[in-house]
């Protein structure tokens, strides 16, 4: 196996291994095509995954090797790309020499109906929208179970109805629907071929999958709609015939085998690696709640260590005033506040004098206020006592924005300053240019020293510890500024170097409002200053935030040293939680890296256990300038740590996809970002999760 593949196996699959989570079962309309997504072989289904489904493929046939990512972010939508690697086809000397031509493409798959007793699951669907579109194509398919057998039926335009069975059957609307456009995708790639979909001759397809008695193995025969003399770049194929036969065998929970025999005279094979990405958890070992008639602690020093220590609360302050007794502090270790709160309260009552009658949260984070919770102490200890009691105790409970100080006693103040170190693997890769797969596989070392609650240096050495970016030869055609693409001089001239060192700073400047300032060596690649402004009413679905700043970019050998360039960027964003799916909408419009002015649009889920799905696409007006392809992607999870963990933990680790490297929509990668450290702002789940807070 060589190098590169053997990364990109890695980075693909290791996060998902660690933890426990189903895969997409076995069984009949579960398998993933040669292309990727849900589907037959050469031919798609009207079939889906289950929501949170993540599937990483890889097959072959000749001369095509198609790798892939797909996952679910919804019931109804299924999403990935693509790279397929043409073997007997060259960049040619003048672009990466004799290295195989690698395509590159974006996949979706909308359901329309779901499969019901009289009537099946139908879907429409696009292949290769967002390449080159060489192998673009758009269909109607339609999927019917019948006990072992799953049938499907589809009709396909561009590479799933080059056979053209018949016309275009919306020619009768527009003249123009009756011929496709050789050149959509661009000169370059990298378009949305909106002036091909549904253009041009249509074939048939479909097939039936059979479940055999034995359970790991299902048998496939499609008839696909392809008669390979159209192939992009004149790769002309024999086909002997419409009518592939294949084979499914499911090797273990997350791992299918893939074989068949195509277009009459070509074998194929493939592997499959699937798990759901809604299911990754692990059973928690964490140390057991305070019992409620716990020994009382020494002093309230003793009882904001025990607050630490077993409910996960950095307490920042603890004042009694009156009958109300408030801790304030910042979450450390439980991603549900109702556990943290429910641990807290078993401390608390078996500290505070019997005045003390409700125990109220103050939730900040780096200094910022975000919300008060309240707990009546007496229906809490009932609660904790006997489950039955939790009816009345959830309905008094509630929380609010009151954000201002409280008064009274002081009992507990922490020392403002403090300090933390952490150490771990990172991996960065991208792919999908004629270098093919690019990774570096890293080491960091980040420490982080605060100041005060609103204050705080942070600083990250990283050292590489293996890569084969020497390979990157930047070709594309632009006049950009070299924003991005002199990545492989940094790397080059330094295997260490300081990857991040600055001083931030935030502030409050309402009950809504939230501000921050940084400076330093904002990144690998540049230096400078900037500020970030947020809007975000406390649990509104919509946030409103504006980032600008200046930077210069940074030597190669990532010490100290600057370099010529430097340009102001920045951001209007507007944040949405759709309601939809629990879908996150985020929008900003700018002024990028390079000078280029466009707009970023992201789309992500989070799903219950806390990991996250998503991906975004960059527009701006570079145009011709902006290089190979004419906008930026990538789809990337965030995962919880405690998914991999038998201990809680509210770190989480990310990883992204995204084909090449370019100039053109380029963002700075600012380390801190206020609509991630005012998350809490936002109730979310609170109340789903409060029945398991008392675990």
């Amino acid at each position: 196996m060589r190098q590169p593949t053997f990364y990109f196996l890695l980075s693909t699959f290791l996060p998902l291994t660690v933890a426990a989570a189903p895969a997409l079962g076995s069984g009949l309309g579960t398998g993933q095509s040669d292309f990727g997504g849900v589907g037959l072989m050469q031919t798609p289904t009207a079939r889906m995954g289950e929501p949170g489904h993540f599937a990483a493929n890889w097959s072959r046939t000749a001369p095509y090797r198609r790798y892939s990512v797909f996952v679910q972010p919804t019931d109804w939508l299924e999403a990935g790309f693509r790279y397929v690697s043409v073997e007997n086809r060259r960049y040619g000397p003048n672009i990466a020499g004799e290295r195989d031509y690698l395509d590159k493409g974006i996949d979706a798959k909308l359901r329309l109906h779901e499969e019901s007793r009289y009537w099946p699951e139908l879907a429409v669907g696009l292949r290769d929208a967002g390449g080159t579109s060489q192998f673009g194509a758009e269909y109607l398919v339609a999927s019917k179970r019948w006990n072992d057998f799953d049938v499907t039926l589809g009709l396909g335009w561009g590479y799933l109805g080059n056979a053209g069975d018949v016309g275009s059957p919306l020619g009768w609307l527009d003249e123009r629907f009756d011929d496709r456009p050789d050149d959509a995708g661009g000169d370059q790639g990298g378009e949305f071929a909106l002036d091909q979909l549904f253009r041009g001759p249509m074939a048939v397809f479909g097939g039936v999958e059979y479940q055999t008695p034995w359970e790991p193995l299902v048998l496939q025969l499609e008839v696909e709609g392809n008669d390979y003399a159209n192939e992009p770049q004149e790769n002309v194929q024999d086909q002997d015939s419409r009518v592939n036969l294949g084979a499914r065998y499911r090797l273990t929970d997350k791992i299918e085998l893939r074989t068949g025999w195509q277009r009459g005279n070509t074998a194929m094979a493939g592997v499959s690696f699937s798990t759901n990405l809604a299911g990754l958890a692990q059973v928690k070992r964490d140390p057991p709640p305070r019992p409620l008639n716990a020994p009382t602690e020494q002093d309230w020093q003793a009882v904001a260590a025990a607050l630490r220590g077993n409910a996960g609360i950095r307490v920042r302050e603890i004042r009694q005033q009156g009958d109300d007794l408030t801790v304030t502090g910042e979450p450390t270790t439980f991603r549900n506040l109702a556990k943290s709160e429910a641990r807290a309260g078993r401390i608390l009552a078996a500290n505070a004098d019997e005045s003390v009658a409700t125990f109220r949260y103050r939730w900040q984070n780096r200094g910022l206020a975000l919300r008060e919770d309240v707990h009546d102490r007496s229906t809490f200890t009932a609660a904790t006592a006997s489950s039955e009691q939790s009816h009345d105790h959830r309905y008094g409970l509630y929380a609010h924005a009151n954000l201002h100080e409280p008064g009274g006693e002081l009992l507990y103040q922490a020392e403002p300053q403090r300090f933390s170190w952490s150490v771990g693997p990172a991996i960065e890769q991208n792919f999908g240019g004629p270098d093919g797969y690019l990774y570096r596989l890293s080491a960091y070392a980040s420490a982080e020293y605060a100041t005060d609650p609103n204050g705080w240096f942070s600083g990250s050495l990283t050292a590489t510890l293996a890569d084969n970016l020497d390979e990157y030869d930047y070709i594309a055609d632009s006049d950009l500024p070299r924003v991005r693409t002199l990545i492989g001089d940094y790397l080059a001239e330094a295997d260490a170097g300081i990857s991040n060192l600055q001083y931030t700073r935030t502030a409050q400047l309402g009950d809504d409002w939230y501000a921050m300032g940084y400076g330093g060596l904002l990144e690998m690649m540049y230096a400078g200053a900037g500020g970030e402004l947020l809007y975000r009413p406390f649990n509104s679905p919509l946030a409103l935030g504006a980032d600008l700043n200046w930077v210069r970019q940074r030597e190669f050998d990532q010490q100290f040293g600057l370099r010529d360039y430097d340009t102001w960027t920045g951001h209007l964003s507007a944040y949405l939680e759709t309601g939809i799916e629990d879908v996150l909408a985020k929008v900003s419009v700018g002024r990028y890296l390079a000078g280029d002015l466009g707009t970023t649009l992201d789309l992500s889920r989070e799903f219950d256990n806390g990991v996250r799905v998503g991906a975004w696409a960059t527009f701006t007006d570079a145009g011709d300038d902006f290089g190979e392809g004419s906008f930026d992607k990538a789809l990337y999870l965030s995962i919880p740590m405690d998914a991999f963990f038998v201990r809680s933990s509210r770190n989480r680790a990310s990883i992204a996809w995204q084909p090449l490297t370019r100039d053109g929509g380029a963002r700075l990668n600012r380390r801190y970002q206020l609509y991630d450290l005012t998350e809490e702002r936002d109730l979310g789940s609170y109340w789903e999760d409060y029945e398991n807070s008392w675990d």
